[in-house]
């Protein structure tokens, strides 16, 4: 009999490509890795990683048991849900990993729901969005926010995307610049010769800039790249450039800038959460999902339309209730990650 337990060793020993990879995700040692993978072909009778003083392999018995294994784990996972999602209250730890300016905007609403399940606890923690997705697949954890810039995510055979918003590029600049002024039209072109500053080439932001300026003939090169882009929005509020990012990462609550929307139909990105559709029924991942919708709902209605309005220095009264107006129902002010009863 296969012990499920080696399965699921044999399946992160496949994803990490080494005992080494395997054993620090999991919190094991290498040699209790590879002697729990000895037993593992010991049972099965026959090699599965082909071993060399260097490196170790998955052998191709080794990759048809790694497929059969992750079609027994997801039927593990099923059935325990099942049973669980009959069992009522939902309990337990649920993870839940998401890209940083996501983690900063979800965390209040995620943090107050949890308040009426005094059974569940939540652990998040911030990871760029492939490897969210990994950690997902893995089982790592049990929800993963990610960004996609391509419209290209979809439900997969083990996988379920769930999408909650768009999050548009807007305009930052300092509260002193002219298009601090909302009545004064925003045009690109114009702008061309400010100091932009943006994250690293590599950054799905910084190819999102990239592709919008280049409609209004490009800028000249970026004199500043900085990684964050809670770094970018300090930066910008000192006066020192100006930045397209996503309106999601206002939600950091940096001071001293002025916001504006990008005319036209600017770049931005859809934010989804997804789930493993093997656990999505157990009562703690479906909670967690709920409190996720509502939180995007709050959210999605502070980034659309978005609305220039001049954040305040310290010290100093907000000019016009805010930074972001949802524009519904007159709620106006800074709502980003700030929401009663979320």
């Amino acid at each position: 009999m296969l012990e499920l337990r080696r399965l699921a060793l044999l399946c992160e020993f496949a994803r990490r490509g080494s005992i080494a990879g395997a054993a620090a995700a999991l919190g094991y040692s290498p040699s209790a890795v590879s002697q729990q993978l000895q037993a593992l072909e010991r049972e099965s009778g026959t090699a599965l990683i082909d071993r060399t003083a260097r490196s170790a392999e998955l052998t191709d018995a080794g990759r048809r048991l790694v497929a059969h294994a992750e079609r027994i784990l997801c039927l593990v996972e099923e059935a325990e849900s099942d049973l669980s999602a009959h069992a009522g209250t939902p309990t337990g730890r649920v993870t839940v990993t998401a890209f940083p300016t996501a983690a900063v905007a979800f965390a209040p609403a995620l943090a107050r729901s949890l308040r009426r399940h005094t059974g569940l606890t939540l652990r998040l923690g911030q990871a760029r969005s492939g490897r969210g997705m990994r950690e997902v697949r893995s089982g790592e954890v049990d929800i993963a926010l990610v960004d996609d810039w391509y419209g290209q995510m979809r439900d997969s055979e083990s996988l379920r995307a769930f999408p909650l918003l768009r999050d548009p590029l807007v305009l930052v600049v300092p509260r002193r610049h002219r298009l601090a002024d909302p009545g004064v039209p925003v045009d690109l072109r114009e702008l061309r010769d400010e100091p932009w500053m943006a994250t690293p080439y590599s950054e799905p932001s910084r190819l999102a800039m990239d592709r919008l300026l280049t409609d209004v003939g490009g800028t000249r090169p970026t004199p500043w790249e900085f990684e964050g882009l809670g770094t970018i929005l300090s930066l910008v509020a000192k006066g020192i450039g100006i930045a397209a990012v996503p309106a999601l990462a206002l939600a950091a609550g940096v001071r001293g800038l002025a916001v504006r929307p990008i005319p036209g139909d600017p770049v931005g990105r859809d934010v989804l959460a997804v789930a493993r559709g093997s656990s999505v029924h157990r009562p703690s991942v479906s909670v967690m999902l709920r409190a996720i919708h509502a939180a995007a709902r709050y959210l999605a209605a502070d980034l659309e339309p978005v609305r220039a309005v001049e954040r305040p220095g310290p010290g100093e009264a907000p000019l016009d209730g805010g930074f972001l107006d949802g524009g519904s129902g007159g709620r106006s002010g800074n709502h980003l990650g700030n929401h009663p009863g979320e």
